[in-house]
C-alpha cells in the first residue's frame, strides 16, 4: 500500500459565499497536514472555476472533484481544465469522474437518458485518452466489479463513496496492490448516540433513495430494513464513524486497514455546505495526522 493520505471532502468548498473563505479554510487544512481536498463538480457543463481558486491561493495541498458527471461536462472542456491545472500547479490536481445517478442526469429536463452508465464511461475516457489526458490523471467513482476494474484498467484509482468497510477490502483486491483507493468517509463528531445518529441520518436518508448506493450495499447483506427510516442503527454505525474524534478515527483507521491509501473524510456537524466545520478537522487533524 502507498503512503497513508489523510484527506478532506466537504461540499462547502463548491457552496462557499466567495473565493477567499474557500481558500482560507483550504490554507488551514494544508497547515494541518491534510493531503487533499475533495468536492462536487456540481452539474454544469464547465468544470467550477473554484477548484483552480484553490490550487492558486495555496502551496502544497492537492485538489480533486468528487466528481466531474459525465453527463454534464464534456471530455474536451475537462481535458483542457485538468491539463491547464497540471501545468500550472503540477501533480496537485486529479480528475475525478463519475456517472452520477439516473434521477439527478434525467432531472435536468433535457432529455438525457441515463442508460449504460458503465459504456457512457468506458467512450467518455476514450475522448479524454484522445485528448492526450493520461490515465494517471484521473480517478473514477467506482462501486462495482466493472468501474473497479475500468478504474484499475484505465485510471489512477477508485473514488467509492458511502461505503462500510467490507467494500474497501473489496475494492482493494479489485483494484490491486498499485492503484490508488481513495474512499469518501462522513463523520460525526458527537459522543451521543441519538444525536449523533440523527445528524448522520439527515445525510443518509437522501443517499438511500439512490439505487446505485442500496443495490452496492445489497452485495454486502443489506437490506430494505437496513434502508428505511434513514438507515438502521447497524446501517449507519457501519457507514458513518461517530463520537469523539479518537472514535472518529478508529472508524476511519478501519478504511485503511481494508486497503484504502487515502481516506477523503466528510464532517457532517453542522449541516450547512457554508459552514466550514473546522474545529471538527482541527480535532481530526490531532488524532490521525
Amino acid at each position: 500500500m502507498a503512503q497513508r493520505l489523510v484527506s478532506v471532502w466537504q461540499p462547502f468548498f463548491l457552496g462557499a459565499e466567495d473565493q477567499k473563505a474557500a481558500v482560507d479554510a483550504a490554507l488551514e487544512l494544508e497547515e494541518l497536514g491534510y493531503s487533499r481536498i475533495w468536492f462536487s463538480a456540481g452539474f454544469g457543463q464547465d468544470v467550477p472555476q473554484r477548484f483552480r481558486d484553490i490550487l492558486d491561493g495555496t502551496e502544497r495541498i492537492g485538489v480533486a472533484p468528487g466528481i466531474v458527471s459525465i453527463w454534464h461536462s464534456s471530455p474536451a472542456e475537462v481535458a483542457a481544465f485538468t491539463q491547464d491545472a497540471q501545468q500550472a500547479h503540477p501533480g496537485r490536481f486529479l480528475l475525478g469522474l463519475g456517472a452520477s445517478h439516473a434521477v439527478l442526469v434525467e432531472g435536468d429536463g433535457d432529455g438525457t437518458r441515463y442508460r449504460k452508465p458503465y459504456s457512457k464511461m468506458v467512450d467518455y475516457l476514450d475522448a479524454l485518452d484522445a485528448a492526450g489526458l493520461a490515465p494517471e490523471q484521473r480517478i473514477l467513482a467506482a462501486l462495482g466489479p466493472r468501474m473497479l476494474e475500468l478504474s484499475r484498467d484505465r485510471a489512477a484509482g477508485a473514488h467509492p463513496y458511502f461505503i462500510p468497510a467490507e467494500h474497501t477490502a473489496e475494492a482493494r483486491t479489485a483494484l490491486g496492490p498499485d492503484r490508488l483507493l481513495s474512499p469518501e468517509v462522513a463523520v460525526v463528531l458527537d459522543a451521543d448516540p441519538a444525536t449523533a445518529r440523527a445528524t448522520a441520518r439527515q445525510y443518509t436518508s437522501g443517499y438511500l433513495t439512490l439505487p446505485n448506493y442500496t443495490n452496492n450495499l445489497r452485495r454486502f447483506g443489506w437490506t430494505d430494513d437496513d434502508f428505511a427510516d434513514g438507515g438502521s442503527d447497524r446501517l449507519v454505525d457501519a457507514v458513518i464513524p461517530w463520537g469523539t474524534p479518537e472514535q472518529v478515527a478508529a472508524g476511519i483507521e478501519a478504511h485503511y486497514r481494508a486497503g484504502a491509501d487515502e481516506v477523503a473524510i466528510q464532517v457532517l456537524n453542522g449541516g450547512v455546505n457554508t459552514v466550514f466545520p473546522a474545529d471538527a478537522f482541527r480535532d481530526l487533524a490531532a488524532a490521525l495526522i
